[in-house]
């Protein structure tokens, strides 16, 4: 079977844009069958729009203690602007167009199938292993979300979905709101009757240039993403929709800024003489993990056996982590040394690629050997 590297560009030069996996699915489930595996797929694709369905693979214990263990990839990637073709170059994959390469998350999945691969080639002891293989993650976890997750024996599990050095351990990602504001306001013809018009476009414009956007502080961000208004050049808008979200790794913060958002959003209703209307919707909850968990002094001992010093951050984003952690399932995010993610100079090294089968090796054995 290929190496770490070859399944890793092999599977990168499938493009898996949110929804459309199916042909990266197809060719991961015939990479474990051919190891002797069964992979269920569940029925999340038609509920969540997308062209597969969680896959799950199901390694029994080999013998009795120790702790099960579950990894987690997803297997869409952020729509790609062109082809991706993989090149190594110096010891680097990237692609040879002007897009992304798909190491997010292509990386984790590759390095946990060759993980497999060892372990059911090598006979390797464990105390029970699982794969899942998510969709449509990069819009919103959705696929994880859909997934059932009483059906995981594992008691915690990892995803490798962090663009930092390897042994960088996530002990926390955020909390996050998204908005979808519409402000109403009048049309009028803007060269005869101006003065009738009430322009919802200003409205909002006003409302954003009132908002605390960017980084608010170490653990809190705002941003508004999108924008839409208006009907044509020489009409007063009566209509505009933006949207934005709000970030934080306090739940109280966050709440506080939303609220303050919406207070924005309505003041510049009334100045501008228009109505808002506003839907503020969950993307996620965040987490918090001690150092002195198991599963992360777990990940920590797998990464000293694998010659790595651990070190702690907070992550700015979410990953399925999140999805599993709100669910009380301990996930930890771990990263896989990914560079450049979501743009075209994004880049794994091989030596990274081996490192992370590595380390996965080194969680099964550490977990075994927990009591």
């Amino acid at each position: 079977m290929p190496d770490v590297v070859e399944l890793f560009t092999d599977l990168a030069a499938l493009p898996s844009p949110p929804g459309e996996e199916r042909e990266v699915a197809d060719r991961v489930t015939l990479y474990l069958r051919e190891l002797g595996l069964e992979v269920d797929e569940d029925d999340a694709g038609p509920r969540v729009g997308s062209t597969m369905g969680n896959l799950l693979c199901r390694l029994e214990p080999t013998d009795g203690g120790g702790l099960p263990i579950f990894f987690c990839a997803h297997l869409d990637t952020v729509p790609p602007e062109g082809p991706v073709e993989p090149v190594l170059e110096d010891g680097v994959v990237t692609n040879a167009e002007p897009t992304i390469l798909g190491a997010d998350n292509k990386a984790a999945v590759a390095a946990m199938l060759d993980a497999t691969r060892r372990v059911v080639e090598e006979g390797r002891p464990h105390a029970g292993l699982e794969l899942l293989f998510t969709p449509k993650e990069e819009v919103g976890l959705q696929g994880a979300a859909a997934f059932d997750h009483a059906r995981l024996a594992a008691q915690l599990g990892y995803v490798y979905d962090q663009a930092a050095p390897i042994g960088e351990v996530i002990l926390g990602a955020p909390y996050s709101e998204s908005l979808e504001v519409r402000f109403h306001g009048r049309a009028s013809h803007s060269g005869m009757y101006p003065e009738e018009g009430r322009s919802a476009i200003a409205a909002a414009s006003k409302a954003i240039a009132d908002l605390r956007l960017g980084r608010i502080d170490e653990e809190t961000t705002a941003n508004v993403g999108i924008i839409h208004g208006g009907t044509a050049g020489n009409i007063v808008p009566e209509w505009c929709t933006f949207l934005a979200e709000a970030r934080s790794h306090g739940e109280r913060k966050l709440a506080d800024l939303v609220q303050e958002m919406l207070d924005a959003f309505a003041f510049a209703a009334g100045v501008g003489e228009c109505e808002v209307e506003t839907s503020v919707h969950k993307s996620y909850r965040g987490y918090r993990f001690r150092r002195d968990d198991l599963p992360v002094r777990l990940a920590a001992a797998a990464l000293e056996r694998s010659g790595f010093s651990p070190s702690y951050a907070l992550s700015g984003g979410a990953a399925d982590a999140n999805v599993f952690n709100e669910r009380g399932l301990p996930c930890v995010n771990l990263a896989n040394g990914m560079a450049n993610i979501h743009t075209p100079d994004e880049s794994i090294a091989v030596s990274d690629l081996e490192a992370m089968v590595e380390v996965t090796l080194a969680l099964l054995d550490v977990a075994r050997e927990a009591t």
